[in-house]
């Protein structure tokens, strides 16, 4: 479940400040660190950090400690969130992840690497929709699928 309330103007590159107006996720949940590009209905683009003490990451003995995709598909549905969050009239929503297809897991992501998220709008409709995204390393495609959502209203 993701809610949250969106600044009125938007200014670009979004902080981690104004994410957190938008989201209501908190470290270590929030894996968006910056949005540096949006274009309403259409497609936005936010970047992660991983950091050595990222909590999620792991590793084997004898390799470097690698972040896991199921934290970067969280990552791509949380930038698609603020994509979707952004419409006026779904201001006071709450949107749901609904499911995942066709996600591919191409390539590890590592501590100090720079995560470039990208998401595009394939369907939106009033009360649900779709999104297409992709999460890059030094411009190579570590994860990329498509993901579904509904929208509900706000409790109060």
């Amino acid at each position: 479940m993701i809610a949250g309330r969106m600044p009125e103007t938007l200014t670009l590159p979004l902080d981690h400040t104004a994410i957190e107006r938008i989201l209501p996720h908190r470290y270590p949940f929030l894996l968006v660190d910056r949005v540096t590009e949006f274009e309403p209905d259409t497609r936005i683009v936010g970047v992660k950090m991983v950091t050595h003490n990222e909590p999620h990451l792991f590793a084997q003995p004898g390799q470097r400690p690698m972040l896991p995709y199921t934290i970067l598909t969280e990552a791509i549905a949380q930038v698609g969130a603020i994509l979707i969050l952004a419409k006026p009239e779904n201001r006071d929503k709450l949107i749901f992840f609904m499911g995942i297809e066709k996600v591919r897991f191409r390539r590890p992501v590592h501590a100090g690497d720079e995560v470039v998220i990208e998401a595009h709008v394939e369907r939106l409709r009033s009360r649900m929709g779709a999104l297409r995204g992709a999460a890059r390393v030094n411009g190579h495609v570590v994860v990329d699928g498509r993901m579904t959502f509904a929208l509900g209203p706000a409790e109060k």
